[in-house]
């Protein structure tokens, strides 16, 4: 089992999307998936096919992001916390989540951008 540190919760929250249009194709979802990324700061995207067994077809997407440099990580999944803390600089996601959340953040930044005008 994985052990809680500043930068995990036992809870994992997924971001999830639906777009419905005639005449859809994977292209547009790669599309999608890297304006939202990119407003993340993860412009270095990679898709690569894979199997899902819920989905047809699917893949897989590789990032880096500049703050990590030279640093290997591997992951899966997306949470909401993990960009939120990536965009506001946040180290510790007890600052961002939790009975001891510093109110000035959330009075500061009362709505999380994503660089939508």
């Amino acid at each position: 089992m994985k052990q809680l540190t500043e930068t995990h919760l036992a809870e994992f929250h997924q971001i999830k999307g639906l777009v419905c249009d005639r005449g859809l194709t994977l292209c547009n979802l790669m599309e999608v998936l890297q304006d939202f990324f990119s407003r993340l700061g993860m412009t270095k995207l990679k898709f690569k096919p894979a199997y899902n067994p819920f989905t047809e077809p699917s893949m897989e997407i590789f990032s880096y992001h500049e703050c990590f440099k030279n640093v290997c990580v591997i992951a899966w999944g997306l949470s909401l916390e993990r960009p939120t803390m990536i965009m506001y600089r946040i180290d510790n996601i007890r600052d961002l989540l939790g009975h001891k959340v510093d109110l000035g953040l959330i009075k500061k930044n009362l709505i999380c951008h994503l660089g939508i005008e």
